[in-house]
């Protein structure tokens, strides 16, 4: 039986975020800039900036505090007048295990 409109919960999110205020280098050609991201999440995380709008990945560096960094690629899923939101792409291995120790003991 599939449950009807009335009673499906609004959409969660599957990964939950954690309060992420800290500086985040994204590469840009020879360029790196300094934007503030506002949460992470094992899927992504959110940044406040405004890369042109025909961008549609972002290289970034994600400094973990007491962690370590994380270098990925990131797909722009969302923009926002806040910023835009990012999915991770090609994250490694390693990369995972880094960010599943930095998210673990923040999780509520």
């Amino acid at each position: 039986m599939t449950p009807s409109n009335s009673t499906l919960r609004p959409q969660e999110r599957y990964h939950p975020r954690v309060d992420a205020n800290w500086m985040v280098k994204v590469h840009l050609g020879e360029r790196t800039v300094l934007v503030k991201a506002r949460d992470l999440s094992m899927a992504g995380l959110f940044l406040h900036g405004h890369p042109p709008d025909s961008t549609k990945q972002l290289s970034l560096t994600l400094p973990l505090p007491g962690i370590g960094d994380i270098t990925a690629t990131c797909n722009i899923v969302r923009r926002a007048t806040q910023g835009v939101a990012l999915e991770f792409a090609d994250l490694d291995w390693d990369h995972f295990l880094l960010l599943a120790r930095y998210l673990h003991p923040r999780l509520p």
